[in-house]
């Protein structure tokens, strides 16, 4: 397997620095489960029924780092990427046509957008778009949930990769 570094959480750092070091951590290691596979083994699906894919996650991790950051937290009136009232597993669903290198850059330019979307708000500043649930939510909330959401398809991730090619790993 491919080698992504990851740099690791400080053991010390200030509540702010630390969440986003486990955020980081986290994206890292999704990357880092992608690394060194072709298009066609990111499109694998783990096993049936499933259709999960590698891809199909960092797709989907996409599209939350899209709703939270930016239209949830920034209240940025924009779409998903992937996903529709029509297709809601749409970010999850990968064909011949998407590439490693389209979503790839997707995913970079929705995890840059999300740390400029924070950058200028506290832990606790409330967030400026509404959900379906019409609940406000505080930066320490989206940053702790975006930290539970890799961790739990970084599992997925474990598992997909293992499949494809039996490389295991943190």
């Amino acid at each position: 397997m491919t080698t992504v570094e990851r740099t690791e959480p400080s053991t010390t750092a200030a509540e702010r620095d630390m969440l986003e070091g486990w955020l980081d951590y986290h994206r890292e290691t999704l990357i880092s489960k992608c690394a060194g596979l072709s298009d066609e083994q990111l499109r694998t699906a783990s096993a049936e029924p499933s259709s999960l894919t590698l891809m199909g996650l960092v797709r989907h991790l996409a599209d939350v780092e899209r709703w939270w950051f930016r239209q949830v937290m920034a209240g940025e009136d924009i779409g998903a990427l992937y996903y529709s009232e029509e297709d809601p597993d749409g970010d999850f669903r990968v064909t011949e046509e998407v590439t490693w290198d389209r979503t790839l850059a997707d995913w970079r330019a929705e995890v840059a957008a999300a740390r400029e979307a924070a950058a200028g708000l506290g832990l606790d500043d409330l967030s400026a778009g509404s959900t379906s649930r019409e609940r406000s939510y505080n930066l320490r909330w989206v940053i702790t949930h975006m930290i539970e959401e890799y961790a739990r398809h970084n599992g997925h991730a474990d598992l997909l990769r293992e499949r494809i090619d039996g490389a295991t790993g943190e």
